[in-house]
Order: structure tokens, then C-alpha cells, then sequence
């Protein structure tokens, strides 16, 4: 009789722990990064809020006043039907700027915080204006 050969093959144990120890890894790495994907909302807003800034500067520049509130960022995309409307207006933007939380930015002018101005931020993550939570940038 011939002795059997051993097969160099993983028994379904030996899988199944395998996948459970990279599953653990999985989990370990994701929780690590949670607050780095935090961090990187708080920077994309501080950028989108500088760049509308921006084209609210050249808007106002171009036009002598900003949009009202009613108006809003919308009309950087098109032009605004009341009053008061722009003699230069130009598209400034593709599009109404969303934060990363998938909700357009709160612009309020004149600005409750900035009543010489108008403000400019977002209602964060728990996407509702006026809460602990509001994002309004770096400058």
C-alpha cells in the first residue's frame, strides 16, 4: 500500500480564521481613519467657503452690492429677476455649492453676524443652520 499524500491545502478552518484576523484589521483601520475623514470635511469647507468668497468679492466688484439673501448664492450661477438686479451680472459659477454633507451653504446678507456684510457658512454635519455644529471657516 502507498502511504497518502499530504496536499499542501487550507482546511476551512484555517480560511475562516484568515478572513476573521483581516476582518479585524479592516474594522482597526476604518475606526482609526473616522476622524481623519472629519478633518478632511472641515478643510473642503474652508476651501469651498474661500473660493465662494471669492466670487462674492467679484461679484459685488463687478455690481457695486452683493446678492440679498433672497437672491442668494444662486446668483453667481444665473441672474438674478429682482431686485435689485445686477447691471454687469456675468455666471461666476457652474453650479450652487453644496458643503460635504450634500447641503447648499447658508448665505445670509446683511449677515446676522456680520451685519456689514453677509454670512457665509455651513449648517455641518448635522445639516441644520443656526446649531453648535456650524462650519465657517478660516477667514
Amino acid at each position: 500500500m502507498k502511504p497518502k499524500s499530504s496536499k499542501g491545502a487550507f482546511t476551512l478552518l484555517e480560511i475562516m480564521l484568515v478572513v476573521m484576523i483581516i476582518g479585524l484589521l479592516l474594522g482597526t483601520a476604518i475606526y482609526k481613519l473616522k476622524g481623519n475623514v472629519e478633518v478632511s470635511r472641515g478643510v473642503a469647507v474652508d476651501s469651498s467657503l474661500q473660493s465662494i468668497r471669492t466670487q462674492l468679492k467679484l461679484y459685488e466688484s463687478l455690481n457695486g452690492f452683493p446678492p440679498t439673501t433672497e437672491q442668494g448664492l444662486g446668483a453667481l450661477v444665473a441672474q438674478p429677476q429682482n431686485e435689485p438686479r445686477p447691471a454687469r451680472w456675468t455666471q461666476l459659477l457652474d453650479g450652487v455649492p453644496k458643503d460635504p454633507w450634500g447641503k447648499e451653504f447658508v448665505y445670509i446678507s446683511p449677515g446676522r453676524k456680520n451685519p456689514n456684510a453677509y454670512d457665509l457658512y455651513s449648517a455641518g454635519p448635522d445639516r441644520t443652520p443656526d446649531t453648535a455644529d456650524d462650519l465657517w471657516g478660516g477667514g
